[in-house]
């Protein structure tokens, strides 16, 4: 019998593994910057899986929610995510210090179509949270950095304590191989050296765009994919090759609670990365 409970234990999608906090800091007020590694050392080596995708991660006593993989596949050992502190899991989530245990399982969803992008041009608009999914290709293409041609990163946050990853993208900004260029909506402390607007004021510092060997890749707030789309169409960027990841209306991860279903389409199974022809087709995505 013992044995029988073992084997429906394993072949339960829903049971987590167990991972470890290894490293956690703030990245602004409300926003946690967490690095997890599984316990079982050789899980932790051999655990693989696309930028874009996305983990459940779950707090005993507290539950479970979605989060997308913030690290990118090509360092393996650990995974990283940026959370906002926004709900019953988030809030239990913070309070842990590093070294305690928590529960992934995953990973779900399909990633970027990175075997597409190759030899392409990668355009990322990331505005606001929309860093924590898009953060991941972005490393991907920079430790990659000899498949892909020229890469474009466009970033607006509200304010400057509001933007993620902050010295991470100044830092970036010093490397002659990727173009940077960064956004706030607001200056309120007077000391912000780079430009001011959202993000889609950044449009006319690109360089000449090639629209047919460029992947465009977006993630924000709802508001932001209206504005940014529209400029994304003035480029002439086949549509097919807009990328965005959705991830707001995921839940379960697997498709079973059906929390995510719109008609026909799962998020958390045909996405959280989607087309605008997808979109188009299905207006409720976003």
């Amino acid at each position: 019998m013992n044995g029988q409970h073992k084997c429906l234990a394993d072949s339960n999608p829903f049971t987590p593994e167990p991972a470890r906090i290894i490293r956690s800091y703030h990245l602004t007020a409300d926003v946690k910057f967490f690095q997890v590694r599984f316990i079982d050392v050789e899980r932790a080596l051999s655990f693989q899986y696309k930028a874009g995708q996305f983990a459940m991660v779950s707090i005993l006593g507290a539950g479970e929610a979605p989060f997308c993989l913030s690290s990118t596949p090509s360092r393996p050992g650990l995974l990283e995510f940026c959370i906002r502190k926004m709900g019953t899991v988030t809030n239990a989530l913070f309070r842990l210090p590093e070294n305690a245990l928590i529960g992934l399982r995953g990973p779900y969803g399909n990633g970027f179509p990175v075997e597409e992008m190759t030899g392409k041009d990668i355009l990322i608009i990331m505005g606001g949270m929309g860093v924590a999914p898009l953060r991941s290709v972005l490393l991907y293409c920079l430790d990659n950095r000899d498949w892909f041609g020229r890469v474009v990163l466009l970033y607006g946050a509200k304010r400057p304590a509001e933007m993620i990853f902050r010295e991470e993208f100044f830092s970036l900004k010093t490397r002659t191989d990727l173009e940077c260029h960064l956004t706030v909506d607001a200056d309120d402390t007077g000391q912000w050296p780079e430009r001011t607007g959202v993000v889609t004021t950044l449009f006319p510092s690109l360089k000449k765009v090639d629209p047919e060997n460029t992947y465009a890749l977006v993630c924000g707030p709802p508001v932001m994919y209206k504005f940014v789309i529209k400029e994304l169409i003035k480029l002439n960027i086949p549509k097919n090759q807009i990328l965005m990841t959705l991830e707001r209306r995921m839940k379960c991860g697997i498709g079973k609670c059906g929390h995510c279903a719109i008609d026909y389409i799962y998020t958390c199974l045909d996405g959280p990365v989607f087309t605008y022809w997808d979109v188009l087709h299905m207006k409720e995505l976003i």
